[in-house]
């Protein structure tokens, strides 16, 4: 099967989270923390609700089912990382975004890798909030409205074709992940950290391969990153760019190979993602979510194709 994807139009980034979720709840033991993330939402149409460590999360949470959470990691009575494991065995529906500062990397990874979907750092909370909270609504909107009816696969290979616009980026993302939520291939948080993954992936595909734009500039200028986004994705050559993804599913492994136009790059250029250092470069974010999140990733020689692999859980 081959199917080509494109929305009219040209986007900065992925659709507005405001229409399909609303509270929020941030999870924080500074009071001034919680106010900033709590600005950054209300900016963004969604309603915050607060708890001060794990413990109180929890019991928000059985009284007022938040959408989602945003919870910082070193906390009193119950810590970040002890609040994700929590969640993932009693709330598995309900996804975890982490708030991360200097010093707190490596209970991150540990945090991502027991079920928190993404991670924003607290110094760019403004500037990332909204892209990381878009992810976390598309993974919701994938599991309300999953059907019911499911089907038994041998082997299946399906190719798309996406041009520059990362709306239609987030629609192939929602659809890849229902073909394996209708397969039962992994649970809830599993399904989102697969939908994560292929939404960085097939973003760094457009933005730095089509549209050959500068991580450095992202590092130093969001809003000058996101002009030149804008731009490029109407001016010859870059518009006229694609994205060719192929997705072949077994019994027990799904793998996604996503090849874009551009003009490749060194992969030995990459920061490594293993490094907890670089989980507060904007830069690193994506490829380390990549890699905490699939059981196998790798590069062609070129730079302009990645594979990711996932196993089916015994």
């Amino acid at each position: 099967m081959c199917y080509h994807i494109e929305a009219a139009g040209t986007h900065s980034g992925l659709p507005s989270p405001t229409s399909q979720m609303e509270k929020v709840l941030v999870v924080d033991d500074s009071a001034d923390d919680r106010e900033t993330a709590a600005a950054c939402l209300r900016d963004h149409g969604m309603i915050p609700l607060f708890a001060a460590n794990g413990k109180e999360a929890l019991d928000v949470i059985a009284s007022q089912p938040p959408d989602a959470v945003l919870t910082d990691l070193y906390m009193p009575e119950m810590d970040g990382l002890e609040l994700v494991e929590r969640m993932r065995a009693k709330y598995p529906r309900m996804p975890v975004v982490l708030m991360t500062s200097r010093g707190s990397e490596e209970s991150a990874v540990s945090a991502l890798k027991a079920g928190a979907l993404s991670y924003v750092p607290k110094s760019e909370l403004k500037n990332n909030l909204c892209d990381a909270m878009a992810i976390v609504v598309s993974a919701v909107e994938v599991t309300r409205h999953r059907e019911k009816t499911r089907a038994m696969l041998e082997h299946s290979e399906s190719r798309y074709v996406v041009g520059c616009d990362l709306h239609a980026a987030a629609a192939l993302v929602s659809h890849l992940e229902g073909n394996l939520d209708r397969l039962h291939f992994c649970d809830d948080t599993a399904l989102f950290q697969v939908g994560t993954a292929l939404g960085e992936a097939l973003g760094n595909a457009v933005d730095h391969g089509c549209l050959e734009l500068d991580s450095d500039i992202r590092e130093r200028a969001t809003a000058e990153y996101a002009k030149l986004r804008q731009e490029r994705a109407a001016q010859p050559p870059y518009r006229d760019r694609k994205v060719h993804v192929t997705e072949r599913i077994t019994a027990n492994e799904a793998s996604y190979t996503i090849v874009d136009e551009g003009g490749g790059f060194d992969v030995s250029s990459v920061p490594d993602p293993r490094d907890p250092e670089n989980l507060l470069r904007a830069s690193g974010r994506g490829l380390m979510l990549i890699r905490t999140f699939m059981d196998e990733v790798t590069f062609n020689d070129r730079g302009n194709e990645i594979t990711l692999r996932k196993r089916r859980a015994a």
